[in-house]
């Protein structure tokens, strides 16, 4: 038995949209279960995210510290955004997060891993990279309009830190603790050059090349 992820549709028998946001809306599916009845299952409709895991020369990750008002916590998170386009290529989302969050760029980008953030509750699909041969952005550093992103802090990290942080409980952003650990596991394993290409196909937000 393959031990792999597959795709798959019960029948959706109707769909209604009680709540739309800005970014993100709520659907409520009647969905067809296995033995023939019928249940209710509400999620947050998502249209995705990509994040970066920026690595230096000295084995540090780039980390960013926000406020997450849902959770009431102040994270340590990866640079991250959404894909805010239909289409848009994971690839050009990341870098343009990692140059206005941080006024960074990477000559080196490989796929790190894919998850979905909280399958039961949310289509959420995230994508993260692993960026080397980093260096600070040219040109004038972008300028933050959002409040929230506007009081963001920076630190570079040894990665040996955070993993000791994401077993101690400290640390909890899932972007942050999937990107960590498989850093940990590639740099264990056959190395990051064997990291899948940075344009690799992601059938859970299809793009355009």
């Amino acid at each position: 038995m393959a031990i792999k992820d597959t795709s798959e549709t019960w029948e959706t028998l109707s769909t209604s949209r009680p709540f739309q946001g800005a970014k993100t809306a709520v659907d409520s599916d009647e969905v067809r279960m296995p033995d023939g009845s019928v249940a209710r299952r509400d999620y947050q409709v998502h249209p995705g995210s990509v994040c970066v895991l920026a690595l230096d020369e000295d084995g540090r990750v780039l980390v960013i510290r926000q406020y997450r008002h849902p959770v009431r916590h102040r994270l340590w998170e990866l640079p991250a955004g959404l894909l805010d386009v239909p289409g848009e290529n994971p690839l050009h989302a990341a870098q343009r997060e990692l140059y206005e969050e941080a006024h960074v760029k990477a000559g080196d980008w490989r796929v790190l891993a894919d998850f979905f953030a909280s399958p039961g509750g949310s289509d959420e699909a995230i994508r993260v990279f692993l960026a080397r041969d980093v260096a600070e952005a040219d040109g004038e550093r972008y300028a933050e309009t959002d409040s929230e992103e506007a009081d963001m802090q920076t630190a570079w990290v040894a990665r040996e830190d955070l993993v000791r942080g994401i077993l101690a409980g400290e640390l909890g952003n899932p972007a942050l603790v999937t990107g960590v650990l498989a850093l940990t596991a590639a740099l264990a394993g056959a190395g990051l050059d064997a990291l899948r290409p940075a344009d690799t196909p992601w059938p859970a937000r299809p793009y355009e090349a």
